[in-house]
C-alpha cells in the first residue's frame, strides 16, 4: 500500500500517469479493493465514481464483502456490518475524574484505556504516578495500554518511583521501571551508554542506536564522546526514521557543525527530520529556497507547511530555534 500512497500524492501534484495507473491497477489488480478504498478516501470523488461498474463486477471474486461504507454503499454494493457499544466520551471529564476512574477496581478495562488516552491529551500529572502499579491488565502481564505513554510523558518526575517499579516482581513492571531509569540516566551511566553506541556501531546494529541516542541527549555536553558515533549512524543508517533522533542528540550535546545536516534534513522524507531542518537550518538562499518549496507543496503534511510558513515568516527568515553565537558552519561528517 505504500506504492498506492505515493502514487496517490503524485496524482493530487497533477501526473496523470498515476492516477491512470491506480484507476487501471483497480480494474486489473489483486489487491484492488484496498486500493479503491484508499483513493476514495483521498481523491476527488470525480476520478474514481466512474469505476462503479468495475467494482459492482469484481465484488463477487472476493471472499468476503468488504467492512468499509465508501465507496462501496455509493455503489450500491452491500457491507459486512460490526455491532458496537459505543462507549461514552470521557473528554468532558476533569483530570481529577480521570484518575478517580483509574484508581477505581471496579472501573472495566476499555474506560481505563479511555481514561489514559484522554490524559495522553492533557499536561502529564505525577498523581498518575501512585496509580501505576494498579494499571496492568487482568492477565497481570502487561500493562495496560497507553500506560507506558503516559508515564514517559511525566518525564523525569517519574524517576524515583521508577526505582521502585524495577524490584517488582511483576515483570511488566519491572520492565517500565527499568526502561523508565534508563531513559533518565545519570552521569555514573555516561561511559556504558557510550561505550554501548560505539559497540552498536562496530556491530551495525541498527535497530536500537536511536533509543541510546535520546538517552545519551539527556546529559548534553559531558556525552561528547558519543558525538563521532551519532554523525556514522545519521549518515548510513538504513532507517530513515532513527535520522531525527541521532540529530537531536547531536544538538544537545554539541551544535558545532550541523548547518549540513540541516540543510540537508529539508530534503529529508522523514517528517520530523523536515521539521528540524526548517526550524534550524541557516537562512541562506539555498535553505529558504528549499523552505518555501516546502511551504507550497500540495503533498506536504500540514504540519511542515506550518512550520514552514512560520519560518519564512520571522525577520528575514531567521532561524527560530537559538543558536549558539560563534557556532561554527563546518561540515558535520570529518569523521
Amino acid at each position: 500500500m505504500r506504492a498506492c500512497e505515493v502514487l496517490e500524492l503524485l496524482a493530487l501534484a497533477g501526473s496523470d500517469e498515476a492516477r491512470e495507473g491506480l484507476r487501471a491497477y483497480i480494474r486489473q489488480g489483486e489487491h484492488w479493493v484496498g486500493v479503491l478504498e484508499s483513493v476514495s478516501a483521498g481523491w476527488p470523488p470525480e476520478w474514481w465514481e466512474d469505476l462503479g461498474d468495475v467494482a459492482r463486477a469484481r465484488i463477487g471474486g472476493e471472499a468476503e464483502r468488504p467492512w468499509y461504507f465508501e465507496p462501496w454503499t455509493r455503489f450500491g454494493i452491500e457491507v459486512q456490518s460490526r455491532p458496537s457499544v459505543p462507549r461514552p466520551s470521557l473528554a468532558g471529564l476533569s483530570t481529577e475524574e480521570l484518575f478517580a476512574l483509574l484508581a477505581d477496581d471496579r472501573t472495566e478495562g476499555d474506560t481505563k484505556f479511555d481514561a489514559l488516552r484522554a490524559l495522553n491529551g492533557r499536561e502529564p500529572a505525577e498523581e498518575l504516578i501512585p496509580l501505576v502499579p494498579s494499571l496492568g491488565t487482568p492477565d497481570g502481564r502487561r500493562p495496560l495500554p497507553l500506560l507506558r505513554r503516559a508515564v514517559e510523558r511525566l518525564g523525569a518526575v517519574a524517576v524515583p518511583a521508577a526505582r521502585g517499579w524495577a524490584q517488582d516482581g511483576r515483570p511488566w513492571l519491572a520492565q517500565l521501571g527499568a526502561d523508565i531509569l534508563a531513559d533518565h540516566p545519570g552521569p555514573e551511566q555516561l561511559p556504558g551508554l557510550v561505550e554501548e553506541l560505539a559497540e552498536q556501531w562496530a556491530t551495525r546494529t541498527w535497530c536500537g542506536p536511536d533509543r541510546t541516542a535520546r538517552r545519551l541527549a539527556r546529559l548534553g555536553p559531558d556525552a561528547a564522546g558519543a558525538v563521532p558515533y551519532l554523525r556514522r549512524f545519521w549518515l548510513h543508517t538504513p532507517h530513515s526514521y532513527e535520522r531525527a533522533a541521532y540529530l537531536e542528540a547531536l544538538a544537545a550535546i554539541d551544535r558545532d557543525g550541523l548547518d549540513y545536516a540541516y540543510i540537508e534534513s529539508l530534503w529529508d522524507c522523514e517528517e520530523r527530520a523536515r521539521l528540524l531542518g526548517i526550524a534550524s537550518a541557516p537562512a541562506g538562499p539555498e535553505a529558504l529556497g528549499r523552505i518555501a518549496v516546502l511551504r507550497d507543496d500540495p503533498m506536504e503534511t500540514p504540519e511542515v507547511r506550518a512550520a514552514a510558513r512560520a519560518r519564512l515568516a520571522a525577520p528575514t527568515g531567521q532561524r527560530l530555534a537559538c543558536r549558539r553565537a560563534g557556532t561554527k558552519a563546518a561540515p558535520l561528517f570529518l569523521v
